[in-house]
Order: structure tokens, then C-alpha cells, then sequence
């Protein structure tokens, strides 16, 4: 996949089959233990599963539509897995998580991109002119065929991202205050990463052999040291 907004091609799709089916099987088997108040109470338990779901669930819709899926579709989802013993909720703390790590796709993602393509990966977006009479833009309903037309790239969105999960307020102290606080460290790092990468492509593209990619598992401050 090298392309935003696109269906994953047919290939893709076959070979991700079987591992949604293991997936679908695991679930269900354990589905039937987590109704009532025992989905509550396992809550913990099976959250690291459900952040794992929810990253890779994330990242595919982004790969096929641009944006960032819903918590009621991702839920909904997850709820379908539970097959006979009943539907598995999603709590809306493992759909932020999930998202938290989905971060670490898009930078990996964006920079092998960079590294064979030599450019973000980006989606042409449309916005609609201003309505007669003073009427300012409505940028939640583009108009397809306006003349007004731009790109979004993954490092734009990423900074979005970013810039919406620092500003998120959970407390202190709690299960959730911890994770956040744990991820929230990985989730900017990645970012900066892309920004990096993107930074020696454009500045000193020229110079690299054809295939470079800095070490995704650096730090910040590696990544920077590629371009000394």
C-alpha cells in the first residue's frame, strides 16, 4: 500500500482473510465470558487485545478512506466479533488507545512511502466556494468539480492527530491517565520522525541512495543524526 483513499488491493485483502478469521475465532470463543458485569470486570484483562484490534482496524480504514474511523463504527465492529456469545463492547478508553498506536502505522507507513516514492503520501481534497452572499465555506461538505482544490498528506493529518490527543484531559492518577501518559511519548515521537524524514527528503533528497529509510525503531534524536 502506497496510495490513500483507495480500497486495499485484492491481494491484500486475500492474504488479510485468514488472519481476520483467527481473529472473528478468537473473540467468539471468548465472548460468552464477557457479558454483564463481567465485561466490566475483565476489563482489564482484555484491553490490550482490543488496543491491538482497534490500532490495526484504525489504520485500515485509514488507508481506504483518509479520515479517522468513528468510535461507533469501530464499535460496532467489535461488536460483531462476539458471534453467538454475544456482542464484545469497545470502551471508548481502548478506542483512544487504539489510536494512540495507530500513530506508530502512519510514521511507519509515511516513511517507507517517502523512502520508495520519493514524496508523502497524499489525498486530493475538494472544498466548496463561498455561497452568494457573504456565506463563508462549509469545509465539513466539499463540493466535487470547485476549483478550489488542495492536498492533505499523512504528516498533515499526523500533526491534526497530534495536536487533538495533547490536548485530550484524563485526569490523574488512573488506569487511563497511565496509559495515556505512556503512549502519548511514543505518539510524538512518531510524528517527529515524519517530520524529520520529510525534512532530509526535501533538503538533502538528492544525496540519498534510492531505497533510504532512517531506523524506525530510533529515537528522535537518531533520526536526526541520519542527516549530520
Amino acid at each position: 500500500m502506497r496510495k490513500l483513499a483507495q480500497p486495499l488491493p485484492p491481494h491484500v485483502t486475500k492474504g488479510n482473510t485468514q488472519y481476520h478469521d483467527i481473529i472473528r475465532e478468537r473473540y467468539s470463543g471468548i465472548s460468552a465470558d464477557l457479558q454483564g458485569l463481567n465485561a466490566h470486570r475483565y476489563a482489564r484483562n482484555i484491553t490490550g487485545g482490543n488496543q491491538e484490534w482497534m490500532e490495526a482496524v484504525s489504520f485500515q480504514h485509514y488507508l481506504e478512506t483518509g479520515s479517522l474511523i468513528p468510535y461507533d463504527e469501530a464499535k460496532q465492529q467489535l461488536q460483531d466479533m462476539g458471534g453467538q456469545g454475544g456482542p464484545i463492547d469497545l470502551s471508548l478508553e481502548d478506542w483512544l488507545l487504539g489510536i494512540f498506536d495507530m500513530t506508530g502505522e502512519l510514521m511507519r507507513f509515511a516513511i517507507t512511502t517517502m523512502a520508495t516514492d520519493g514524496k508523502l503520501p497524499s489525498i486530493s481534497t475538494e472544498q466548496p466556494k463561498p455561497t452568494a452572499g457573504g456565506e463563508g465555506m462549509d469545509l465539513d461538505a466539499p463540493v466535487m468539480g470547485s476549483s478550489n482544490a488542495h492536498k492533505r498528506d499523512v504528516l498533515t493529518d499526523l500533526r491534526a492527530l497530534r495536536a487533538e490527543l495533547e490536548a485530550l484531559n484524563v485526569g490523574r492518577g488512573g488506569p487511563l491517565a497511565r496509559d495515556v501518559e505512556k503512549k502519548m511519548d511514543v505518539m510524538q515521537t512518531s510524528v517527529e520522525k515524519v517530520e524529520k524524514a520529510l525534512y532530509g527528503l526535501v533538503i538533502r533528497g538528492r544525496e540519498r541512495p534510492k531505497g533510504w529509510m532512517p531506523d524506525l525503531e530510533s529515537g528522535p534524536r537518531d533520526v536526526a543524526s541520519a542527516d549530520a
